[in-house]
């Protein structure tokens, strides 16, 4: 149409959608080596419970990146990549992508929504989010805290292989690991207390989906067993990991959900007005 910009236009659902999604991969795509460094750390402690104090390999989170490189090959670092490129496709296109219009079926179409509506909507997309999600995020914790050892021997051979595996063995319960309570209030508290209060959440989240069956009743047995065993400080394992990867994981993908949102909208407007 002559006149209007494609910035002018309000993004549909679908450009907000697959937007969010392909932004989230683009962010997890830059931070991911972040985020396996924060899950070995976070399981580094359960480790050593059973191998005692030899198991201690990394140190901080440039330690541990220099020290997978090193024993195991830069590629260590992007282990899991399939399955959190799924969870992202996953979770951010339904959490960020749906938001505006979740907001809008809480307000009936209006403009305006209240601090409660809004927290109404985010709470179920991010509770949609988490049960679509849920089975990515088990088998990309499983990958990235996968040790590859020297005779070749590996916990799983591929994604497929990860999902085919823990429903044989764990049921397909497994796959939907760590209870909806847990994970939903490690989003919140990443996203709205910082990660001084996401840590624990976190670490318990990391450990207990990586548990093999029958090692942790519960995702508060495992809290109550690493508090007992290990301390304090064992929630706030890879706590510089998780900062550094929230903070660059944000800025990379809104700015990439914006420039996405407008290259849609753009390729959207010249297709409708080619002349």
């Amino acid at each position: 149409m002559v006149g209007i910009k494609p910035t002018d236009l309000a993004p549909t659902t679908a450009v907000k959608f697959v937007g969010a999604g392909t932004a989230a991969c683009i962010a997890d795509l830059v931070t991911f080596p972040l985020d396996t460094a924060k899950v070995r750390l976070q399981i580094q402690g359960e480790a050593q419970l059973g191998h005692g104090a030899q198991a201690v390999r990394y140190r901080g989170v440039f330690g541990t990146i220099t020290t997978m490189v090193r024993t195991e090959g830069a590629r260590s670092l992007y282990s899991g990549l399939v399955a959190g490129l799924q969870r992202q496709m996953s979770f951010a296109s339904v959490r960020i992508g749906l938001y505006d219009s979740m907001k809008q079926f809480y307000t009936h179409g209006s403009d305006s929504a209240s601090i409660v509506t809004r927290l109404m909507a985010g709470c179920t997309t991010g509770a949609m989010a988490v049960m679509f999600a849920q089975p990515t995020d088990v088998v990309k914790v499983r990958f990235q805290a996968q040790v590859r050892l020297a005779d070749g021997v590996k916990r799983y051979n591929g994604t497929m292989d990860a999902y085919r595996t823990i429903a044989r063995d764990e049921g397909v319960r497994g796959l939907w690991k760590d209870n909806l309570p847990c994970h939903f209030t490690a989003a919140l508290g990443a996203g709205f207390c910082t990660t001084i209060v996401a840590s624990p959440v976190d670490v318990v989240k990391t450990r207990f989906m990586n548990s093999t069956s029958g090692q942790y009743s519960s995702a508060m047995n495992c809290a109550y067993t690493m508090l007992t065993k290990e301390g304090p400080t064992a929630f706030y394992k890879g706590f510089v990991p998780s900062f550094l990867r929230l903070a660059s994981w944000n800025i990379v993908m809104f700015v990439s959900y914006e420039q996405i949102k407008r290259a849609m909208m753009r390729t959207k407007t010249s297709w409708e007005s080619p002349f």
